[in-house]
């Protein structure tokens, strides 16, 4: 049976490829390529601690937007529900970036910041641990 990539799972605040054993050989033409997002692509943010989120949410942007922008205009609204967001400084927070270590340019664009179509970013806020810190 080939294997295939499967879903994305977020365990110890590490992004994981799980591996999906296909029944039979299939083959499909996928439907979330960016040639059919209209110029804009899927980015995936997941905030570490904050399960109060349970799964990555998934952010459609310009890829010439800055980090900041995607900070300011999509990521903090997306988290403000929380109680701990107005605390959260994202850009000096720690960023993995498709599971690597990583530092964004806030002033940069996406795409100059190594940031394509469908990426996994995972934000830590050393200090904030989640409601009663719980990880909530």
């Amino acid at each position: 049976m080939p294997e295939r990539a499967g879903p994305v799972t977020h365990k110890n605040n590490k992004v994981m490829i799980m591996s999906v054993n296909a029944l039979y050989d299939y083959k499909f033409e996928p439907r979330d390529k960016v040639e059919n997002f209209n110029g804009m692509q899927l980015v995936y943010v997941q905030w570490a601690g904050h399960l109060m989120f349970c799964a990555p949410f998934a952010l459609l942007v310009e890829p010439d937007m800055s980090f900041r922008a995607l900070i300011e205009d999509a990521l903090k609204p997306a988290v403000a529900a929380h109680p701990q967001s107005v605390k959260a400084d994202f850009l000096a927070a720690q960023w993995e970036l498709n599971g690597e270590s990583f530092t964004p340019n806030a002033d940069a664009s996406l795409v100059d910041n190594g940031i394509d179509h469908k990426s996994m970013l995972v934000v830590t806020t050393p200090g904030l641990d989640g409601m009663f810190n719980t990880g909530y």
